[in-house]
């Protein structure tokens, strides 16, 4: 198997479209030869723990109204190109994404990350759910099957805070500076949110090394 890293922030619509390109490819190749790692990013490390209202967060961000509008025209555009659906309207904060890391870091360990991953973009693009809210984590912990009393527990606590933060801080000495990145089998950094037929080339001349390989063996 091929490990491939995905450094992504839940908050990001970039990496919800680009996870959905990387789901048809991988979808149409069920024999694939990728093993996900979802890797800690986070756009504003410098949150406050309670978030922000969203319409100041995004006009600060792009200079104004007229330039939070500009930035995002892309963004609807190419989550109908992926099919997925996206709900600016509904997000009415934007919070610190510091405990939703520390869970997607959690789910790793539990062998869950990637559903957990989906729920989380689910919960802030489509339903406008509050994910710096410790219960709505532990209710999207719960949905996948994690104990969400214990998820609950570890988010009172320092549990990996530091960790998780240590993380981010790799990540951008790794020099990665924005998401999605991802970067396969530890040596190919692919950078942005890449339609799913790039994967498909790369799914294929990854099997078809796999089978030379398998053949001089």
């Amino acid at each position: 198997m091929v490990t491939l890293d995905i450094f992504s922030d839940p908050i990001c619509p970039w990496c919800y479209i680009g996870k959905a390109y990387l789901d048809r490819a991988l979808q149409d190749a069920p024999d694939h030869p990728f093993t996900l790692r979802w890797r800690t990013f986070m756009l504003n490390p410098q949150m406050p723990a309670e978030g922000m209202e969203r319409r100041a967060y995004l006009e600060d961000k792009f200079g104004g109204k007229e330039g939070a509008v500009e930035a995002y025209m892309p963004v609807a555009e190419h989550a109908a190109q992926a099919g997925v659906e996206i709900n600016l309207d509904a997000i009415e904060r934007t919070p610190s994404t510091l405990d939703a890391q520390r869970l997607i870091h959690w789910a790793g360990i539990e062998g869950v990350q990637t559903p957990v991953v989906s729920a989380l973009f689910r919960a802030y693009f489509v339903d406008g759910r509050d994910i710096g809210s410790r219960e709505v984590l532990g209710d999207i912990a719960d949905s996948c099957g994690l104990d969400a009393s214990l998820i609950l527990r570890l988010l009172a606590s320092d549990a990996d805070r530091k960790e998780v933060v240590e993380m981010d801080a790799a990540a951008r000495g790794m020099g990665v500076t924005s998401v999605p990145t991802f970067v396969v089998a530890g040596q190919h950094a692919v950078p942005g949110a890449q339609p799913s037929d790039l994967w498909a080339r790369v799914i294929a001349e990854l099997k078809e090394g796999g089978a030379q390989a398998a053949a001089l063996a």
